[in-house]
């Protein structure tokens, strides 16, 4: 049996690369696309493993738990950094728009 998300999708005919992730499967499958592991999930951040847990647990970056492992649905991923993006400082957009 397999035990890798990407084998069991093979396994079923569906193509893991898709983001798909068993969309395919009977009774809707699921709907929020790929499902990103904590070390994908640290990477694409640029930031540790721990970090990416401690997001999880506080609540600030949705995950689900999949037996001991959590995995990120690539949406919340991407949600979360866009909501932490900080505006540029009122100077510096001004001098933008000032054309300096």
């Amino acid at each position: 049996m397999p035990t890798d998300g990407r084998a069991a999708a093979d396994a079923a005919g569906g193509d893991a690369g898709s983001g798909g992730s068993g969309a395919g499967a009977p009774g809707g499958g699921l709907t929020d696309g790929r499902l990103l592991t904590v070390a994908e999930v640290a990477e694409a951040l640029r930031v540790s493993r721990m970090t990416v847990y401690r997001l999880v647990h506080s609540g600030e970056l949705p995950a689900v738990r999949v037996g001991r492992s959590y995995r990120v649905p690539e949406g919340a991923a991407s949600a979360f950094l866009a909501a932490a993006r900080t505006a540029p400082p009122a100077a510096a957009e001004q001098r933008r728009a000032d054309g300096a």
